[in-house]
């Protein structure tokens, strides 16, 4: 009995996610263009990140994360503080919905090429293209974004001083 319980608590469980909108010195955020775990979910533009692993904070998943997809060695420090947060219920699964919890930081940088050195099998399969995209143009595209309010997070990361 104690077992199914566990399994329970286990599946309807908050699933921790991080996320970094990069930005460029000319404004470009950089956004992976990637297919949805579940089929009837559309192929979608967004941003480095991804799901904590056990005993990390947000701060070090996204990192972490930050390294993992683009190779960008960064601080905690240089992270700072979390930008935006959202809550929301996803399908990871096919017919498998879940609640979701993912903070944001905002990082600027020089222009740089990810590289795929350190993805997982998944992302191999599951990233199609990467690309630096100014405010404009993601305006204009008739591409799904993850979120759908990535251009609204753009306009005010653009707004935001620089920290010193």
């Amino acid at each position: 009995m104690s077992g199914e319980a566990d399994a329970a608590t286990a599946e309807d469980a908050v699933i921790l996610k991080s996320r970094v909108l990069l930005l460029d010195q000319a404004g470009r955020a950089l956004l992976f263009y990637t297919r949805a775990d579940v089929a009837t979910n559309p192929t979608r533009w967004l941003t480095p990140g991804g799901h904590l692993e056990a005993g990390e904070t947000h701060l070090r998943a996204a990192a972490r994360e930050l390294f993992e997809e683009t190779g960008l060695v960064v601080s905690e420090a240089q992270l700072g503080t979390q930008f935006w947060s959202q809550d929301f219920v996803g399908e990871p699964a096919p017919g498998v919905r879940r609640a979701y919890h993912e903070e944001w930081y905002l990082l600027r940088t020089e222009a740089f090429l990810p590289v795929d050195t350190h993805w997982t099998p998944e992302e191999r399969v599951d990233v199609e293209a990467w690309r630096w995209w100014t405010l404009e143009e993601l305006e204009r595209t008739a591409d799904s974004l993850e979120p759908a309010v990535l251009t609204d997070l753009l306009r005010r990361a653009l707004n935001t001083p620089l920290s010193r």
